[in-house]
């Protein structure tokens, strides 16, 4: 696996396989980058569940200026960041530009906020969603990590997807193999 686009592109990232991370395809990056490629100079981003950190480092090679990874488990961080330096050597990044998070996702969102982000990526374990999506969700609206006009993105398989009266579906984007979408782009509710 590798980063897919920008300054940083061909860059392979580690992946711990005892680990159990299920990192996202360079095809379904691929889809997924073109489609929001006007939303990525310059931004902030979060990625949540981070895992290899394929979508905030993505991210960060096509042009973010920061990228938070938030990941708690101890055999995926090392590789994490081991992955954030290669990208930020190949691109020639200042060492800001990334800041990794040792801590439950959840623990996370309990604090409020800073800085909002400009985008967030939300992809936890397929076999954890139902439990952990609406939690998240709730999370980020009540302690308003995304900012006005930023776009959060979950990763989630075909047919799931966590009801919330905070969030509206804005887009989906890219299938699985059965031709249901795997990306839902969401936009607060005003």
């Amino acid at each position: 696996m590798r980063i897919s686009g920008g300054r940083a592109r061909g860059i392979p990232l580690r992946v711990n396989k005892k680990s159990g991370v299920r990192p996202a395809t360079e095809t379904i990056r691929e889809r997924l980058f073109s489609s929001i490629s006007q939303r990525i100079d310059h931004a902030s981003i979060l990625d949540l569940f981070a895992g290899s950190g394929a979508y905030g480092l993505e991210a960060l090679s096509r042009g973010a200026q920061q990228t938070t990874l938030v990941e708690k488990n101890r055999l995926v961080f090392s590789d994490l960041s081991s992955n954030l330096a290669s990208v930020q050597k190949s691109a020639n990044l200042p060492a800001d530009s990334g800041r990794l998070v040792k801590r439950d996702v959840l623990d996370f969102l309990q604090d409020k906020a800073t800085e909002p982000y400009d985008l967030i990526f939300v992809d936890p374990p397929y076999a954890e969603l139902p439990r952990l999506c609406p939690r998240v969700l709730r999370l980020l609206y009540t302690n308003e990590y995304l900012s006005t006009g930023g776009l959060l993105v979950i990763e989630c398989p075909g047919d799931f997807f966590p009801e919330s009266s905070d969030w509206k579906i804005h887009r989906t984007i890219g299938k699985d193999k059965r031709g249901t979408p795997v990306h839902r782009i969401l936009i607060k509710e005003s």
